[in-house]
């Protein structure tokens, strides 16, 4: 693992808490049980990113028929897996294990169906998906596919907090993947009892953070465990401070909105009807993956 020792990044003035939310549960692909946290209704609100779903069970009925193939078409999946084992298989032809500390970045573009089916019959399932939205001109890319150990994720240390740096840059890191026009930040964050983490945002972006282990305050905001506190968006503001009274584990999320319509149905978001109809009869006429 290659860690950059940091130092600190000040904020002047931090942003506030707008709401907390509580995910909802929810199964989906054969049958998995996940928690929903950032649902449809949140979509414009946080902007670009569509979706995060958190997983997690060490009971292997929860997990154990995994997502088996389905179709993606107009923006990118994030899959970030904390404890685990997972296969990825799609019509690209790209095949990928995920396992601990690892993550799959798969941008859908044009269309791609594919599957992500365990591989382990026992044991702690537990980890995150984020959709990210595409921009206009990019949904009808080429689909694109990469996935990365858990040694290929920079990390940094300040002040006792350890960030993985997936996507962005913080505290002089470059992440794994970077986003010219969506602009995202996605942080994992792990803060001892008492640490305090502070972020440079641009106001214009729009950010939230997700609590999964610990709670932590956010400008005087205690946000517990499976919580996700969406920040409020201040032409005044420079970033975020998260301060952790105990160890804390938390997601720091945060990208440019693209301010298109979003059109979603099910696995494709488009931004108009007519592109949702051309998606719908693309998969039926088996020409979406190829």
């Amino acid at each position: 693992m290659n860690t950059t020792t940091a130092s600190r990044a000040r904020v002047q003035a931090p942003r506030r808490v707008e709401r907390l939310v509580v995910g909802q549960p929810t199964s989906d692909g054969a049958g998995v049980k996940l928690t929903r946290v950032l649902t449809q209704s949140l979509q414009r609100r946080l902007d670009p990113f569509l979706m995060l779903d958190a997983f997690g069970s060490d009971q292997p009925g929860d997990y154990i028929a995994g997502f088996p193939d389905h179709p993606h078409r107009g923006f990118e999946t994030i899959t970030y897996m904390i404890a685990g084992r997972m296969r990825h298989r799609d019509s690209a032809g790209h095949e990928g294990l995920l396992s601990n500390g690892g993550v799959q970045w798969m941008t859908a573009g044009r269309g791609v169906i594919h599957s992500e089916l365990p591989e382990q019959e026992e044991g702690v399932m537990e980890g995150f998906q984020l959709w990210l939205n595409l921009p206009s001109g990019d949904k009808m890319r080429e689909p694109w596919y990469r996935d990365f150990k858990n040694a290929e994720i920079p990390e940094f240390k300040t002040e006792g907090v350890t960030g993985r740096v997936i996507a962005g840059e913080s505290h002089g890191v470059q992440g794994a993947v970077t986003r010219q026009i969506t602009q995202p930040l996605y942080l994992d964050l792990h803060l001892p009892g008492g640490a305090r983490f502070e972020q440079p945002l641009p106001a214009g972006h729009n950010a939230f953070v997700y609590v999964y282990r610990g709670e932590v305050t956010v400008a005087g905001k205690m946000v517990p465990a499976q919580r996700m506190a969406v920040l409020a968006n201040d032409a005044r503001s420079d970033g975020v401070v998260i301060e952790a009274g105990s160890d804390a584990r938390v997601l720091l999320i945060a990208g440019k909105p693209l301010k298109e319509p979003i059109v979603q149905y099910g696995p494709f978001v488009m931004n108009s009807k007519e592109e949702i109809y051309q998606a719908l009869s693309d998969f039926r006429d088996g020409q979406l993956g190829e």
